[in-house]
C-alpha cells in the first residue's frame, strides 16, 4: 500500500498540537470530506449559525457517491446496499423539510423537490436498509417456506439428540453451526445408529456431524433461496434503471449533502464538547479572550491584544511561551477553517490570513548534515514568498550566538513586516526584544513567575520583557546553590540590576492587575446574583401560567371526550371514547388514602402472585393453604389478593351495556381483509372490556394477504402493546399472540 504523503496542512496541524482536536472533529462528519469548504465562507457561517439554533438529529453515515453515480451512467445494476445509501439521504432530506423551518435552512429545504419516481424506489426499504417483503406476495412466501423449512430443520434435529440410540454417542446436546451447517458433536462410531456427512472436528477430538435427516430441509432452503435472489436481482435491475433516470437528481442531493455535512459536522461538534463557533474576520487583528487550546487539560484561560505587527513573547524557562504561540496560531487557522473552539466568541476578534505558517522544531538533521541555525536560515528563506500570513516563530535566536541574532532577526522581522506579514516571536533573551521595544508596531508579553513560590503562573501579562530566571530554574531542578551563586557572580552585578528593574516593573503590574481582577469579580458576582433573581423570578410566573393553563385544558378536554362517548352509537366507539377520557383526566387525587387490612376465610376465592385458587385451610389467620391447579402451597395470608371483590371505579355519566364475550382465540380462516379486520376489532374490544391482557389470533399462512392485514391492523391499533408468531404447536407462523 503505497505511503500518502502528509498535506501542509497536516505538518501544521501536527505542529500546533491539533491533531487529537480535529480528529475528533472528523468523527462527526456522515462521510470523509476536506476541512475547507469551497464558496464564499461569509455564507457557509450564516448557515452554520442558522443550523446551531435548531436541534436535530444527526445524519446517518453514507457511502461516497462516485462509484454509485458511474454505475449509474453506464446503465450498471446496483446493489442494495448502494441504493439504500441514495435513499438515506433523500429521507435525510425529508426530516428536514417536515420541520417547516422558517430561518435560511428552511428556504435551503424548499429547494429539495423529491421526484415522484424516486418514491417508487424508496418505499421497498426498511428504515434500517431492509428489503420490504412484504409488498411482493412472492417473497413473502418464499420467505414463510424458509421459516418452515428452518424450522422442521431444527425439530429434526432435536428428536435426534433426544434418541435413546443416539445419546451415547454425544458429545453434548448443543446444535453446532459449523461452515454454514447445522451439526451434531458426536464420537467414534456414531456411524452405527447417525448417518450424515462429518463437517468438522472439534479440538477434543470429536466430530461435527450433519445428519442426512436434514438434507431434503436444507435443499429445499437453498432452492427457495436462489428463487428469491432472482427476484431480488430483477427489483436492484428496475430500481437501477429509475435512478439511472433520475441522475440529475441524485448529482444535485450528493452536492448538497456534502455541504450539509460540513455545517451539521462544526454543529454538532461544538456542541458536544461545548465550544464556540467563530469565523476569521476580514483583517489581520487578534484579540483572544478566554481562549484554552485543545491539547491542554485544566489549562488557564488565554487572554491576547495581538493588534500590532509583531508580539514578542519574553519571560521564565517552561512558563508557556511556546503553548502561548501555539495558541494563536491554532485559533488563526481554526477561525480560517470555522473549526469550533473554546473561548468568548462576543470578546474575541480574529483576522483573516491567505497563510499561516510555524517555524517551531529544530531543524538540524543529520541525514542532510545541516546545523540548527542553516536549517533556520532555510525555513527563514521560504517565509518570503509569502504575503500576508501569520509567522510563529519558536525560539527565533535558536543556534547561534544571541547577540548575533539579535541584529540579524530585527533586520529580518523589518523586512518581513514591509511585505504585510504578522509575526508571533518567543525569546529568552532580551537583546531582540530591547532592540525592537520601540517600535510602535511591537507588542510586548512576558510570561509572569510567582517569586515566593518558585514556579511558573503560566500566565502572561502585556507591556514589558520577562526575565528568563534561569538562575532558579537551575536550583528547582537540583542544581547546587554554590554553582548557582558563582554563575551569579560571572553574569555581573550590572545585568543583575537590570533584571532587578525588569522584575521590579512585573511585580507592580502584577499588583495591579490582582486588584482589577478583585474588583472586576465583584461587580461579576453581584450582577450574576441580579440575573439570577430575575430569571427565578420570571421562572415561578411562567411555571404558575402553565400549570393553570395545562388543568384547565386538561378538564375541557376530557369533558369534551365524555361528551363524545355519550353521542357515540356503538359499543366499540363508547369504549374507545372512555379510554381517551380516563386518559385525559388528571390521575393526581388529595384525597386520603386509607390502608385495609384484608381477612380471609377458608372457601375464599384468592389470587397468589399470578395464579388463582381456593383457601382450603387456615392457621392463626396469618398463614393459609391454598389449593391452585390441584397443589396445595403453604402461604402468607400478606400474599395473598381476593378475587370476588371488586373495587369500586369512579363514577362517570355514561352506563355501558356491552354483552360479555368470553374467549381467547380469535379464527380469521377464509375471512377477507376487511371482514378478518371488522371480526379482529370487535374481539379486541370484547377481551379488553372481559379484561385479557393476552389473546391468540388465528389467521392461517396461505397467500400471506391475510397475515398482512392481521399485523398492519395490530400495529395501528392503539391498545395492543405488542403482538408476535405464536409458538410452533399453537399454529406458529399462522397465529399471532397479541399482548393488550
Amino acid at each position: 500500500m503505497p505511503i500518502i504523503a502528509p498535506t501542509k496542512i497536516d505538518l501544521l496541524i501536527n505542529q500546533l498540537d491539533l491533531n487529537e482536536h480535529i480528529n475528533s472533529f472528523k468523527s462527526f462528519f456522515s462521510r470523509d470530506d476536506s476541512l475547507f469548504m469551497e464558496g464564499d465562507q461569509e455564507l457557509h457561517y450564516r448557515y452554520i449559525k442558522s443550523l446551531d439554533a435548531i436541534e436535530f438529529k444527526a445524519p446517518p453515515k453514507v457511502a461516497d457517491f462516485t462509484n454509485i453515480k458511474l454505475h449509474l451512467q453506464k446503465r450498471g445494476v446496483l446493489h442494495f446496499e448502494q441504493i439504500f445509501e441514495i435513499v438515506k439521504v433523500v429521507r435525510y432530506f425529508r426530516y428536514f423539510k417536515n420541520k417547516n423551518l422558517q430561518s435560511i435552512i428552511g428556504e435551503w429545504m424548499d429547494k429539495f423537490v423529491i421526484e415522484p419516481k424516486f418514491f417508487e424506489v424508496e418505499k421497498y426499504f426498511t428504515h434500517d436498509g431492509k428489503f420490504e417483503e412484504n409488498l411482493d406476495e412472492t417473497l413473502f412466501a418464499l420467505g414463510s417456506r424458509i421459516k418452515e423449512q428452518k424450522a422442521t430443520i431444527n425439530s429434526s434435529l432435536k428428536r435426534l439428540t433426544s434418541s435413546s440410540k443416539i445419546t451415547p454417542y454425544l458429545i453434548d446436546s448443543q446444535l453446532h453451526l459449523i461452515n454454514d451447517e447445522e451439526a451434531l458433536l458426536v464420537r467414534g462410531g456414531f456411524n452405527h445408529v447417525l448417518k450424515g456427512a462429518i463437517v468438522g472436528r472439534s479440538s477434543s477430538g470429536g466430530f461435527y456431524v450433519s445428519p442426512d435427516s436434514i438434507l431434503k430441509a436444507k435443499e429445499q432452503i437453498r432452492y427457495i433461496t436462489q428463487e428469491r435472489e432472482a427476484i431480488f436481482y430483477t427489483y436492484a435491475k428496475e430500481f437501477s434503471s429509475k435512478l439511472s433516470d433520475l441522475l440529475p437528481f441524485i448529482n444535485f442531493i450528493d452536492k448538497e449533502f456534502t455541504k450539509f455535512d460540513n455545517y451539521q459536522a462544526r454543529v454538532l461538534f461544538a456542541k458536544s464538547k461545548n465550544l464556540s463557533l467563530i469565523k476569521s474576520k476580514k483583517d489581520s487583528k487578534i484579540t483572544l479572550e478566554g481562549f484554552i487550546h485543545p491539547a491542554l487539560h485544566h489549562a488557564k484561560p488565554i487572554h491576547v491584544d495581538f493588534s500590532k505587527n509583531i508580539l514578542m513573547i519574553t519571560g521564565v524557562n517552561a512558563g508557556g511561551k511556546t503553548m502561548l504561540l501555539k495558541s494563536i496560531l491554532s485559533a488563526a487557522f481554526m477561525a480560517k477553517y470555522i473549526i469550533p473552539m473554546k473561548l468568548n466568541e462576543h470578546k474575541s476578534h480574529i483576522g483573516n490570513f491567505k497563510g499561516i505558517h510555524a517555524i517551531i522544531d529544530d531543524p538540524q538533521n543529520v541525514k542532510n548534515d545541516i546545523s540548527t541555525f542553516a536549517g533556520r536560515m532555510q525555513q527563514f528563506s521560504k517565509i518570503f514568498e509569502h504575503r500576508d500570513a501569520l509567522i510563529g516563530v519558536d525560539e527565533i535566536e535558536l543556534g547561534t550566538d544571541s547577540d548575533e541574532a539579535a541584529a540579524l532577526f530585527k533586520v529580518i522581522l523589518d523586512e518581513l513586516i514591509l511585505r504585510g506579514q504578522k509575526i508571533v516571536v518567543t525569546t529568552h533573551h532580551k537583546r531582540l526584544a530591547a532592540l525592537m521595544a520601540d517600535r510602535d508596531d511591537v507588542e510586548l508579553m512576558a510570561a509572569i513567575y510567582d517569586e515566593q513560590n518558585r514556579v511558573p503562573t503560566y500566565e502572561f501579562m502585556h507591556g514589558i520583557i520577562g526575565k528568563s530566571y534561569a538562575f532558579e530554574t537551575a536550583s528547582r531542578y537540583g542544581i547546587s546553590n554554590k554553582i548557582v551563586n558563582e554563575a551569579k557572580a560571572v553574569y555581573g552585578d550590572n545585568s543583575e540590576k537590570l533584571n532587578i528593574l525588569i522584575e521590579r516593573g512585573s511585580q507592580l503590574e502584577r499588583e495591579l492587575k490582582q486588584k482589577h481582577k478583585i474588583v472586576d469579580e465583584k461587580l461579576q458576582n453581584i450582577t450574576l446574583k441580579e440575573l439570577e433573581l430575575k430569571e427565578i423570578k420570571e421562572s415561578l410566573f411562567k411555571e404558575l401560567d402553565r400549570e393553570k393553563s395545562a388543568l384547565k385544558e386538561s378538564y375541557e378536554i376530557a369533558i369534551n371526550e365524555a361528551k363524545a362517548a355519550a353521542r357515540a352509537g356503538d359499543t366499540q366507539a363508547i369504549h374507545r371514547a372512555m379510554n381517551k377520557a380516563k386518559e385525559k383526566l388528571p390521575q393526581t387525587t388529595n384525597e386520603p388514602k386509607i390502608a385495609q387490612i384484608a381477612e380471609f376465610n377458608i372457601g375464599d376465592n384468592v389470587k397468589y402472585h399470578s395464579k388463582k385458587g381456593v383457601i382450603v385451610a387456615m392457621k392463626d389467620k396469618k398463614e393459609a393453604i391454598v389449593e391452585v391447579d390441584g397443589m396445595r402451597v403453604r402461604v402468607q395470608t400478606s400474599q395473598l389478593k381476593h378475587t370476588q371483590i371488586i373495587k369500586q371505579k369512579p363514577r362517570t355519566d355514561v352506563n355501558l351495556q356491552v354483552q360479555k364475550r368470553a374467549g381467547l382465540k380469535c379464527d380469521l380462516h377464509g375471512m377477507r381483509a376487511e371482514e378478518a379486520n371488522e371480526v379482529l376489532d370487535k374481539f379486541i374490544s370484547d377481551a379488553l372490556i372481559n379484561g385479557w391482557d393476552e389473546v391468540i389470533v388465528y389467521h392461517g399462512i396461505g397467500t400471506g394477504k391475510l397475515s398482512y392485514a392481521v399485523k398492519e391492523f395490530l400495529k395501528a391499533h392503539p391498545r395492543v402493546k405488542k403482538f408476535e408468531d405464536a409458538p410452533q404447536h399453537m399454529g406458529g407462523f399462522g397465529a399471532k399472540i397479541v399482548t393488550l
